[in-house]
């Protein structure tokens, strides 16, 4: 594995079934904060939905200040606001406020808005949304910058507007622009020199194959405007289930994948294909790209990101009720403790100072036995006292090791 460390995270859009509590699904959704923050996780990206039944969270803003008060070094970025539905001075005092309140452990994700039936509810053309997310983004990192603005478009109207608290991260918080498969979010993180979330990374069917084309366009972007692109901001997002077997992980996932699969298919109609009479499962890890599966698939499906796409700094799981509640936890779980060494690079001193006892055992073996000989001899130990020690395992062979 590379040596350059990657940063553990979630995408919590949410996705959840329409069959349950959705109260208790808030709750648990703060729940799972609190226990990837106890695993170890780097990081979560909260999602703004306002349609479509599955996606529950309206405000990452909101869900943001409630889970950073239950954890202790978790991360929270907004993953993300969609620029098109809100005024930008409206959205740089809320992330200055989140910033503040978190001292520092908010990062701000913005994206064009995913679904349509949200623009549709707010009366948005579809093909305005990007030309309006750049236009929000110009403005906002001006705001954030301590700037006055004064700016009139056709959606919205600023006149001497300026925030009245500066960012408690300087110079300001960490700043994302979500990327599936156009190139707009590439663009513009080269423009402005910005963190990438590549929210389809594993998908088969368009995110995948241009996640390196989308990469070119951020850098070759960025060079137009004298940045480099930094390989360490870039997080690229998808789905996993893991559990201690193959058959257990597929056992788990009857849970819930089909109601995932229904979703993503009422999204884009024709997604995954047509599955005729054959498993789910399968259809989903015919990809290559998917994991449900073992800690070991888990490792394949990352070296298989980094070979397409070369180094990156974070790989987000699209969090998902694919599983029940406790098998979910548990996935998390394992990811941490056998995935996530293999690539941020906290093992490594370890197999090193491992390795060379392997490589040197016997000669290490004869040194403690040496020692432990010349011990008793500058005693004046007997042979039987000696021989007692041995039985007693106060001493060994030469192949036994002794303190």
């Amino acid at each position: 594995m590379s040596s350059k460390t990657m940063r553990h995270g979630i995408f919590l859009a949410p996705l959840h079934p329409v069959d349950e509590n959705p109260n208790l699904l808030i709750h648990r959704d703060l729940e799972l904060m609190e226990w990837i923050d106890r695993l170890g996780f780097d990081e979560a990206w909260i999602g703004e939905h306002h349609s479509g039944g599955f996606e529950t969270i309206a405000s990452p803003e909101l869900f943001i200040a409630a889970a950073a008060e239950r954890t202790r070094t978790l991360r929270f970025g907004t993953g993300v606001i969609s620029l098109p539905y809100h005024q930008p001075l409206m959205v740089a005092n809320r992330i200055i406020q989140l910033d503040h309140q978190t001292r520092g452990r908010v990062m701000f994700g913005f994206g064009p808005g995913l679904l349509v039936s949200d623009a549709s509810q707010l009366g948005i053309d579809p093909n305005q949304q990007r030309d309006r997310m750049a236009e929000a983004l110009d403005v906002i990192l001006r705001l954030l910058d301590g700037e006055t603005v004064t700016e009139k478009t056709e959606w919205y109207n600023l006149v001497n507007a300026r925030v009245h608290l500066m960012p408690y991260t300087q110079p300001r918080p960490e700043i994302a622009v979500a990327s599936a498969a156009t190139p707009s979010g590439g663009k513009l993180a080269g423009k402005y020199n910005l963190m990438m979330l590549c929210v389809a990374a594993t998908s088969p069917t368009g995110g995948f194959n241009v996640l390196d084309v989308n990469w070119g366009f951020a850098e070759e972007t960025a060079a137009e405007h004298g940045h480099v692109m930094d390989r360490a901001k870039l997080r690229l997002m998808g789905p996993m289930h893991i559990a201690e077997t193959r058959e257990k992980a597929r056992e788990n996932v009857r849970f819930g994948l089909e109601k995932y699969i229904e979703y993503a298919r009422t999204l884009t109609p024709g997604r995954f294909g047509d599955f005729g009479k054959r498993d789910p499962v399968d259809v989903m890890l015919d990809s290559g790209h998917i994991v449900i599966g073992t800690p070991d698939d888990a490792v394949d499906v990352l070296q298989k990101l980094r070979d397409k796409q070369g180094y990156f700094g974070g790989f987000l799981h699209q969090a998902h009720d694919w599983a029940d509640w406790e098998a979910t936890k548990k996935s998390y779980e394992l990811y941490m403790r056998f995935v996530a060494p293999r690539f941020d690079s906290s093992n490594d001193r370890r197999n090193e100072s491992y390795g060379e006892w392997k490589e040197r055992s016997v000669e290490f073996s004869e040194k403690s036995h040496a020692a432990a000989q010349a011990t008793f001899a500058k005693f004046g130990k007997t042979a039987d006292a000696e021989g007692a020690a041995k039985q007693t395992g106060m001493i060994g062979s030469k192949a036994d090791t002794d303190a």
